[in-house]
């Protein structure tokens, strides 16, 4: 949409500039210009916001768009499509593709391809080590450079410490944000859901939570060390996050993640060996689940993501060991982080937040991402706080639909999402 657009008479949440107050928005060719009760050009066009939250568009900053050479999983248009229809504006994807992104080259294949195919924002984040196979470094400069915004081997953890010392001390001279799969491997090797009393149940075997915790105090050694900067994906144990606790009063520049399924779910859903509820990290204990609940309460997690794994059917209709880790998350995202509100666990401005500007932020995105601070690019999401809805995988918009909230009850519907004042997803089309 060119031209004045004007977004009027919403309930209007900018965490990144503390307001939360009934005003309209208004925009001019992709950009915002005012916010509050500004003057309105003649011949603008109004969108109506009556009953809805305008917000900055969602950040996701961990989801796996598959493509290139997994596009029978998922592609950059399938999977931009599901952000859209959740509000996310801005996508963060993860190297490990087929070819990994290693290299400049794919980089710059992905931006291309989400360009031609994408309708959100597409930041794509490079591997720590060549091939995700955790021997040598890549070249982070080159990437940075290419368009990376972030270093991770997803999926898989950056096991040597030597290794995982230099990665710190190596992206220092970029500011570049290192992001760890926390995992021991020797200890959680054949594990395949968490260890405890269901796994025994069940029969399956258990990946214990002292994997994830052990190797977020190595690294918050290595990072006091170098001095990297340094973020725990999808964290999911209550060591881990007392160890980022830790690590955040003394100033050190740690960070963490968590994903809806670890906050809202419990190994309680493995029960009838149902793959959809098969992910790396497991889905933790009560315990866990209360703890993860404590640090967003705390200000311990700051921030929101997804995870976001599309799989084929094949892939997960297996036996449950053999099953693909992952579940898809962009469409439930925001409605299930509401949960969160709803019980208490945060703030409206709080909640918001860990989905936009924080996320925003520590990926250093360009532009007021995440913001709608006048000057900042117009991406918007308005959404029905109240509208309730029940989950079914079989009307998700990307191309798997391997979620674990099928059958769930929510509330909270994304009414439009705009992205540089374009809207690229209308309920009510």
């Amino acid at each position: 949409m060119s031209g004045f657009v004007l977004i009027r008479g919403g309930r209007v949440i900018d965490p990144a500039n503390g307001m939360d107050a009934t005003g309209d928005v208004l925009l001019e060719d992709g950009i915002i210009r005012a916010v509050g009760r500004p003057d309105v050009p003649g011949g603008t066009t109004v969108l109506e916001a009556d009953g809805l939250v305008v917000a900055p568009g969602l950040v996701d900053m961990h989801v796996h768009l598959r493509e290139p050479g997994f596009e029978y999983k998922e592609t950059i248009a399938g999977g931009t499509l599901a952000a859209a229809a959740g509000g996310v504006t801005t996508v963060a994807c993860m190297p490990n593709t087929r070819p990994v992104n290693d290299d400049p080259s794919i980089t710059g294949y992905i931006l291309q391809k989400a360009l031609q195919e994408g309708i959100v924002n597409v930041a794509p984040i490079g591997a720590v080590t060549k091939g995700l196979e955790g021997r040598e470094l890549t070249e982070m400069g080159l990437l940075m450079r290419a368009g990376c915004v972030a270093f991770s081997d997803d999926g898989r953890p950056v096991a040597d410490s030597g290794l995982m010392r230099r990665a710190l001390d190596y992206s220092r001279a970029f500011g570049a944000l290192i992001i760890q799969h926390a995992e021991e491997p020797s200890l959680s090797a054949g594990g395949c859901m968490h260890e405890g009393v269901i796994s025994s149940r069940l029969g399956l075997p258990g990946l214990p939570a002292a994997a994830e915790s052990v190797m977020v105090d190595r690294d918050i050694r290595l990072v006091e060390l170098t001095g990297g900067r340094y973020h725990v994906a999808h964290i999911s144990v209550a060591g881990a996050v007392e160890a980022v606790a830790r690590a955040r009063a003394r100033g050190l520049p740690v960070s963490c993640e968590v994903a809806p399924h670890h906050f809202s779910l419990t190994d309680e859903a493995v029960v009838g060996y149902d793959t959809d509820a098969k992910m790396s990290p497991p889905l933790r204990s009560v315990e866990d689940r209360n703890a993860l609940l404590e640090g967003l309460a705390r200000g311990v997690i700051t921030v929101i993501a997804t995870d976001h794994a599309p799989h084929d059917s094949d892939s997960k209709r297996v036996e449950f060991c053999h099953a693909s880790n992952g579940v898809v998350g962009l469409e439930t995202m925001l409605p299930v982080s509401l949960e969160l509100v709803r019980d208490g666990v945060m703030t409206w401005m709080d909640c918001l937040r860990a989905m936009t500007v924080a996320p925003a932020r520590l990926l250093g995105l360009d532009r007021g991402r995440g913001t709608l601070s006048p000057g900042s690019v117009a991406d918007l999401v308005l959404f029905d706080p109240e509208a309730a809805w029940v989950v079914d995988a079989a009307r998700l918009h990307g191309t798997s639909k391997n979620t674990c909230f099928h059958g769930r009850r929510v509330r909270g519907r994304v009414k439009k999402t705009l992205v540089a004042g374009r809207i690229v997803f209308d309920d009510d089309l």
